[in-house]
């Protein structure tokens, strides 16, 4: 292993608007070695590394490569120097092709100087992808794959770059456990080839499994950082969040009112088929299943995004069928994406105008009646206690838990009957899930009909009050609380059992 490789951060310090995100933050990256970061969202971690990426100045401290104090002007500058970075949220053009995206910033050069050497691109990404075993059209535009695709063309570009340090910041957060167990082999060979891993995640279970270093930040500073092995769990998570969670799941059983959403054997063609579902007022029935099961199809059908080809829809015992999610707001059906920076926030916008979107986007009126409006949106956001030193800021500067808080205050604004939650916590510290888990019993108890869509078995256990699994665009009979099990679920989710 090469000297070369080894990278030193001493005293990092870095202030955004008057606020400290990282206060003397050192550590060292060793080449051969994955080394995690945990900590709550907030306590610094992805600032640290967009710093080691160069996205990020920070105000004070010095970077060492192999010893030598460096300045790291860009994330191309940072690639140049053998650094990479998979970013939590997504980094993707849309509208561009797979194989623009893989390369974008570091084109081959084609004969005549300005132009790209499209023929080496494309013969580059089909190469990648055979390596990967993936079939995929390079010229398809990134915009067609689903989220757990997308991310693992992102860790393919990433380990294309022949980096000798590569940072992941929550790479796991929507994939399925294939693609995970297909990465954590990936990132053995690495290892074994010298190259250094920053790997954060909030799973604690991949946190014990992969890391042979932990760093533990909380409020931008170091708590605690040393090999694996002297952690565990309860320590790790006593560490993080500065207080032991007794509890992890905050459940309180809230009784279960009249029947507000029910579905008669709804079908979209080649997605999903004959589906039966009800949910009842102060009710949290939770849907699991693999990626690509057709459960977030389901939901935007339900939500007014998508249409459906067959079946019904009955709201408090009224058909009803969103024509799209305007109606679907008004008639009080309102659906949390999985995709938080696509589909829930407007990033460049602050706080309070996040939080009032949907209030604004329903509102009959030409102008919407703005005093009171932003006085319930700032209700909603004390209810939700978003941390943040004002509401003026813009929401993209919040972490991931604080943003998701003001993407459920802003459905708050709509008094809505049904609140669809898919995968709420992705992307979110144990300390942030647990917060976000007393909201949604809070909104239960309440009278809302919940359905929550996760990937995570043991979060749908801690949290409904039922569970149907779909698999394959069919859905399980459901199971009662008291016949939880993961195996049985897991069984649902293979079609072991359907």
């Amino acid at each position: 292993m090469s000297e070369q490789n080894w990278i030193e951060l001493r005293n990092i310090t870095k202030d955004f608007s008057g606020v400290r995100a990282l206060d003397k933050v050192s550590i060292k990256i060793l080449p051969g070695r994955v080394h995690t970061l945990v900590g709550e969202n907030g306590a610094g971690k992805s600032t640290l590394m967009k710093i080691l990426n160069g996205l990020y100045k920070p105000n004070e401290g010095t970077i060492l490569i192999g010893g030598e104090e460096t300045v790291i002007h860009s994330p191309i500058d940072a690639r140049k120097k053998g650094i990479a970075m998979i970013y939590q949220e997504l980094n993707y053009i849309s509208e561009l092709s797979l194989e623009e995206n893989i390369f974008m910033g570091r084109f081959p050069s084609g004969k005549i100087k300005g132009t790209v050497d499209w023929k080496q691109v494309r013969k580059d990404t089909l190469a990648l992808f055979a390596q990967e075993g993936l079939n995929y059209d390079p010229a398809m535009k990134i915009k067609h794959l689903s989220v757990s695709e997308i991310q693992m063309l992102e860790i393919l570009k990433a380990i294309s770059c022949d980096a000798k340090v590569i940072i992941m910041d929550e790479p796991t957060s929507s994939i399925t456990t294939r693609e995970v167990e297909t990465l954590f082999e990936h990132i053995q060979q690495l290892k074994q080839r010298g190259i250094a891993i920053v790997y954060i995640s909030h799973k604690m279970e991949e946190v014990f499994r992969i890391s042979d270093d932990i760093t533990v930040l909380r409020d931008g500073k170091v708590v605690d950082s040393g090999p694996a092995g002297q952690f565990d769990i309860h320590s790790l998570i006593a560490k993080m969040v500065g207080r032991e969670l007794k509890e992890i799941y905050p459940k309180v059983q809230a009784e279960a009112g009249k029947t507000v959403l029910e579905l008669k054997h709804l079908s979209s063609s080649g997605v999903f088929k004959d589906i039966d579902l009800t949910i009842r007022q102060g009710e949290i029935l939770g849907l699991a299943g693999l990626v690509g099961a057709g459960r977030t199809e389901l939901a935007r059908a339900v939500a007014g995004l998508d249409g459906f080809t067959s079946g019904e829809i009955y709201l408090e015992g009224e058909r009803i069928t969103p024509g799209n999610v305007r109606e679907a707001m008004q008639k009080g059906i309102v659906m949390v994406s999985e995709d938080r920076r696509e589909y829930g926030i407007i990033g460049c916008r602050d706080i309070l105008e996040n939080a009032t979107l949907a209030d604004n986007a329903v509102s009959r009126g030409l102008l919407a009646n703005r005093r009171p409006q932003v006085e319930r949106a700032k209700n909603n956001i004390r209810r939700m206690k978003v941390k943040a030193p004002s509401l003026d800021i813009l929401i993209e500067n919040l972490s991931g838990g604080n943003q998701q808080k003001v993407v459920l205050a802003k459905w708050l604004m709509l008094n809505a009957k049904v609140l669809i939650l898919d995968e709420p916590t992705r992307g979110i510290d144990v300390g942030a899930k647990y917060e976000i888990y007393k909201i949604i019993c809070e909104l239960a108890q309440q009278g809302y009909a919940i359905l929550m869509i996760s990937s995570e078995i043991p979060e749908l256990m801690g949290m409904a009050d039922r569970i149907q699994v779909m698999c394959r665009g069919r859905i399980s009979p459901e199971i009662q609380r008291d016949a939880f099990s993961q195996e049985l679920i897991m069984q649902y989710a293979v079609g072991g059992i359907l």
